[in-house]
């Protein structure tokens, strides 16, 4: 690959304004800003300052690698999530429906700037926001690739339920409209219009040959797909060793805490960003962790509101935990705030983790070899769990996805624990889970799959 080439191509970076989704496109924009390509991130600036904020596992002076461009938006609503509504994050639509619109006149000019200085002007847009796309099809140097934020497999699933390979891995795809609102539903579907008037050149993928191989393979042969480039790229989370330093960090104060625990004895508990527990299930999954006598990390905050500034700090748990902590001191962790995920993960005292199953977690939480105590709450969470339980094995369902609306007791919580924790019982997922972390770190290794991809990628858009 001709350093000529490089120099001469702009990468332009637009994610989906929710972490999990601003998260890849970081990751994937280091990465390849570490190849020599010059990398432009495009978002509103409150979305900007959280990217860069909750960044973890890499030096924070490879931000200056990036550069970074405000896509104003309108003011927006900015909500709480209401514990008590269904699970989907419902708080950020309007934040969200207006992204859609209003990013589209911001990112085409800044796009135009670029397509002066650069001899060609590649678009990495997440999936959600194909209006990205066709804002480079209008460039005379422009080309675009969408990134794949979900499970390959969950393509299979939302094309045909009934698909050969959902049937022969005894796989369930619930529906859509029971995993996600109906005006959500909708987002994707204009963003799927999008995508195929634009004539995307191809998708990146954040997954790995290592857990997903056939149906990666599959989807490749589908007519919607069988003329795009495929590149399988993932994990783009970076992958620490055991003692979870990040070079130029503050280690968080829970990571002194992980050093002093035994190897593999701490589960950690957290449900993501775009999740809250209703009061009486926080109370349930409270008294299982206190029964089970297992420490544990548990992350207790609300989903993210639209603008994570906006929001107070304070917690709704405050009378439950100061008990709760009291009753597990030297046993446990609580953290309200944000938490360096990918340390706690990378950490040898880390030995399961109870999850929503978004595929950023469990990409992550695969790479370390750490098996999942599998707890959906929406969208394509529900699909994540069926293929880490039941096709990669690497994990237990806290509840069945039918039971989702209603609270699951401590008993049954307890149980779910004990059997991932105890040594005598979760032997087997436990295994599992280190074969495939090895597995996935060998695909980003040189000669992996993954490294492949990478590589092919950058050599193609550098051509």
């Amino acid at each position: 690959m001709a350093i000529g080439t490089v120099e001469s191509v702009a990468v332009v970076a637009v994610p989906f304004p929710a972490q999990g989704h601003l998260n890849q496109l970081m990751h994937l924009s280091l990465l390849l800003a570490s190849r020599g390509l010059d990398v432009h991130y495009a978002a509103p600036p409150a979305h900007l300052r959280q990217a860069r904020l909750r960044l973890h596992g890499w030096d924070p002076d490879a931000l200056r690698s990036i550069r970074f461009h405000d896509l104003d938006v309108p003011a927006y609503e900015s909500p709480p999530p209401d514990p008590t509504a269904p699970p989907f994050p419902s708080h950020l639509m309007p934040m969200l429906e207006s992204f859609a619109v209003a990013a589209r006149v911001p990112l085409a000019a800044l796009l135009e700037r670029l397509s002066a200085s650069y001899r060609r002007v590649v678009v990495v847009y997440d999936r959600l926001n194909s209006f990205a796309a066709a804002q480079a099809a209008r460039l005379p140097n422009g080309e675009a690739f969408g990134l794949q934020c979900v499970a390959m497999s969950y393509n299979i699933g939302w094309l045909d339920p009934e698909h050969r390979l959902v049937r022969e891995h005894g796989l369930q795809f619930h529906p859509v409209e029971a995993c996600m609102t109906k005006e959500f539903v909708e987002l994707i579907s204009r963003a799927e219009q999008d995508e195929e008037n634009a004539a995307s050149s191809g998708i990146l993928m954040n997954t790995s040959r290592a857990l997903e191989a056939e149906f990666i393979d599959e989807i490749a042969t589908h007519p919607m797909f069988k003329e795009l480039k495929l590149f399988a790229a993932g994990p783009l989370n970076p992958l620490l060793d055991a003692t979870a330093r990040t070079p130029g960090q503050t280690r968080h104060e829970c990571m002194d805490w992980l050093d002093k625990q035994p190897l593999a004895s701490v589960l950690y508990v957290s449900f993501g960003t775009t999740s809250s527990l209703r009061g009486d299930q926080v109370a349930e999954l409270a008294a299982a962790l206190k029964g089970s006598k297992q420490r544990f990390i548990w992350v207790l905050r609300d989903a993210d509101r639209a603008n994570i500034f906006a929001d107070s700090g304070e917690s709704r748990h405050a009378e439950l935990l100061s008990r709760f902590t009291a009753e597990t001191e030297g046993v446990g962790l609580v953290i309200t705030g944000w938490a360096p995920q990918l340390e706690i993960l990378a950490h040898g005292a880390t030995a399961a983790f109870m999850s929503h199953c978004g595929w950023n977690s469990t990409m992550e939480s695969l790479s370390y070899g750490k098996p999942i105590l599998a707890w959906p709450m929406h969208s394509d969470q529900p699909w994540d769990a069926e293929l880490v339980c039941k096709y990669l094995k690497a994990g237990l369902l806290v509840r069945p996805w039918e039971k989702h609306s209603e609270v699951v007791p401590a008993e049954a919580i307890q149980e779910v624990i004990e059997e991932a924790m105890l040594p005598e019982k979760g032997m087997t997922i436990r295994r599992r889970a280190k074969e495939l972390g090895e597995a996935v770190r060998a695909s980003v290794a040189d000669g992996g799959s993954s490294r492949k991809g990478l590589d092919d990628f950058v050599g193609y858009i550098t051509r």
